[in-house]
């Protein structure tokens, strides 16, 4: 039998997708599972939802049914997991089939990865596929400097990670409302070896009410915090920092402008532009998008 796996579903008033998310982990291939849903003290109809399913997963709260957020949501469940390995899914992503399958059977036949990803698809609120996550050419070089820089793993959702990982690296930062994907991605990156499967086998549901759509300027705020926290845990390169800093004064300007904040945008912009001139030439140019 295949090690067993432990899935944890965050889940915050998430009545649309709740059950499309589910029923994407109840019909993997991969059946040595535990299926572990933390409720968030969901308000629209989600808690009662996820009780359908009472025989097939374990279903968790926190006291009074209070919303903690994300970070604390996906504790609870790590908290109660038993399986050798541990993937987080979104409450409002789904899952191909054999994601586990492929991934479990990578892990076990290379024990110096702690995680492995996959390639997915962002979908609109009715699953269309909008574009594909990684394009041909991406490949994972496991250097946390390029995931500093960048951010561009999506750790809940698209990941398995072996759970002595996440025993060494510690829990999610309940600090963080936002972002906290980052700043574990990056513990991991820095503790132990990752790798990536370009294969298909994930679905990113972007809609206006996502967490990366309504809290854009928490993220890129909470961006210095975990900037800081990394530099004081390895040694990351000096112009990895700078550009980083770079990145996020770009973010933050663009959060300015939607917000008419214009004076404010103006000084985040010139900082950008200071701390990495090359990349804001290419920016401006339309020789590299910021989205």
């Amino acid at each position: 039998m295949s090690p067993l796996v432990s899935i944890i579903i965050p889940a915050y008033n998430r009545a649309d997708y709740i059950d499309q998310t589910i029923q994407s982990v109840l019909e993997q291939s991969c059946s040595n599972v535990e299926l572990i849903v933390i409720d968030d003290g969901s308000t629209d109809g989600t808690y009662q939802k996820i009780q359908s399913y009472k025989e097939k997963l374990i279903l968790l709260t926190h006291d009074d049914h209070v919303n903690k957020g994300q970070s604390a949501a996906i504790n609870l469940g790590l908290s109660r997991a038993r399986g050798k390995y541990i993937a987080i899914l979104d409450s409002d992503d789904y899952w191909a089939p054999d994601i586990l399958e492929i991934q479990v059977e990578y892990l076990e036949k290379h024990d110096e990865i702690g995680m492995v990803y996959s390639n997915g698809c962002a979908v609109d609120a009715k699953g269309r596929v909008i574009y594909q996550i990684y394009d041909s050419h991406h490949i994972e070089m496991s250097d946390p400097n390029l995931i500093l820089l960048d951010c561009y793993i999506l750790l809940p959702l698209s990941s398995l990670v072996r759970k002595s990982v996440y025993e060494r690296v510690g829990r999610f930062n309940e600090d963080f409302r936002a972002a906290q994907d980052h700043d574990m991605v990056l513990r991991i990156a820095e503790v132990t070896k990752l790798a990536y499967l370009p294969k298909i086998l994930f679905y990113y549901r972007r809609h206006n009410e996502s967490i990366s759509s309504t809290n854009q300027r928490i993220r890129w705020t909470n961006g210095f915090k975990i900037l800081e926290h990394a530099q004081q845990r390895y040694p990351y390169k000096a112009s990895t920092i700078r550009k980083r800093r770079a990145v996020l004064n770009y973010r933050l300007g663009i959060c300015d402008v939607v917000e008419k904040r214009y004076i404010d945008a103006a000084y985040h912009m010139i900082a950008a532009s200071i701390l990495d001139p090359l990349r804001t030439i290419k920016v401006i140019s339309g020789m590299e998008k910021r989205n």
